[in-house]
């Protein structure tokens, strides 16, 4: 009788194991990791109370989250957390994002991208860029395996993530590094949550993080170059933007001059705008009972 209660309990707690089972994790380089170079620096975590920052990221990994057979759509979202090229903020702008799109049945991977840093890189301003570029590279080969569609896998970003992604749907083009291959680096969407777009001296809010991207006194040309509004052609993919008006670390401005570039442009643009929510809400904008990833679900399935 206790035999038959014991083998009761611990099949109660297989379920349990199993959802305490941590996602997978793929290196984004299978060799050498392109624009880096030998040095001390060392990745570190540190926690801002539940939500968990990397600082000097030398590895860069994505974090698989997968939806429930039953529910999967093939679409699947490479995530860019924040954190102003600085660190990388996996937890609110992360890991939860894809849990939630998990349930949505899309894909997701959160991007643990490398922070620009001279120490360890031969050219600071580039190794975000390689990693998102090289992210879509991973995830598009990885399709048949996950049960994706190649041509439905997007880019999700928040703040300075909001940059990243913005540069990945605005700069494949002419993928960066050497030798970058003949693979498409072009994501099917993009969603930018209170992103920084500009980094014009007039949309002074993004100075730290136009700093820790391009150094103290950038060049015009790399200015412009890294300014997102200025790089939307026609062939830009679909975008969703999202921004709080009172948004005292971005200016919603950021957003509203993106919108107009795609505008020019023709390209598909949807905005959703808030009189409040501040910066860093990630999923949940407190001052509305309309969530914006749902508006974003209804985006989706809208267009092919």
């Amino acid at each position: 009788m206790k035999i038959a209660l014991l083998l009761c309990s611990l099949a109660g707690l297989v379920p349990v194991l199993r959802a305490q089972t941590p996602p997978p994790v793929l290196p984004l380089y299978s060799g050498s990791i392109p624009n880096s170079k030998p040095s001390s620096v060392q990745e570190a975590t540190t926690l801002d109370g539940s939500n968990p920052h990397i600082t000097n990221v030398v590895q860069p990994t994505l974090t698989v989250f997968l939806p429930d057979r039953a529910k999967a759509t093939g679409t699947s979202v490479i995530v860019c957390p924040g954190g102003g090229y600085s660190f990388v903020s996996m937890g609110n702008e992360g890991y939860d994002v894809a849990k939630r799109l998990t349930e949505m049945g899309v894909a997701a991977f959160v991007l643990k991208y490398r922070l620009p840093n001279a120490q360890s890189q031969p050219d600071p301003s580039l190794a975000p860029l390689l990693d998102v570029q090289q992210a879509l590279r991973l995830v598009r080969e990885q399709a048949p395996r996950y049960g994706l569609n190649p041509d439905r896998i997007g880019v999700m970003g928040f703040s300075a993530g909001g940059h990243l992604a913005a540069m990945a749907a605005t700069r494949f083009a002419r993928p960066v590094g050497v030798n970058p291959g003949a693979a498409s680096v072009r994501p099917a969407f993009a969603v930018l949550v209170y992103p920084v777009i500009s980094f014009r001296d007039s949309l002074s809010r993004s100075g730290d993080t136009r700093e820790h991207l391009l150094g103290p006194t950038p060049a015009v040309g790399s200015v412009r170059q890294f300014s997102a509004e200025y790089q939307v052609t026609a062939q830009t993919p679909p975008i969703f933007l999202v921004h709080a008006q009172d948004d005292a670390t971005v200016s919603v401005q950021q957003s509203i001059l993106f919108y107009q570039a795609c505008l020019r442009h023709r390209v598909p643009v949807e905005m959703h705008l808030y009189p409040k929510g501040g910066h860093g809400f990630g999923l949940t904008n407190a001052s509305t009972k309309e969530p914006w990833i749902e508006r974003m679900q209804a985006w989706l399935a809208g267009f092919n």
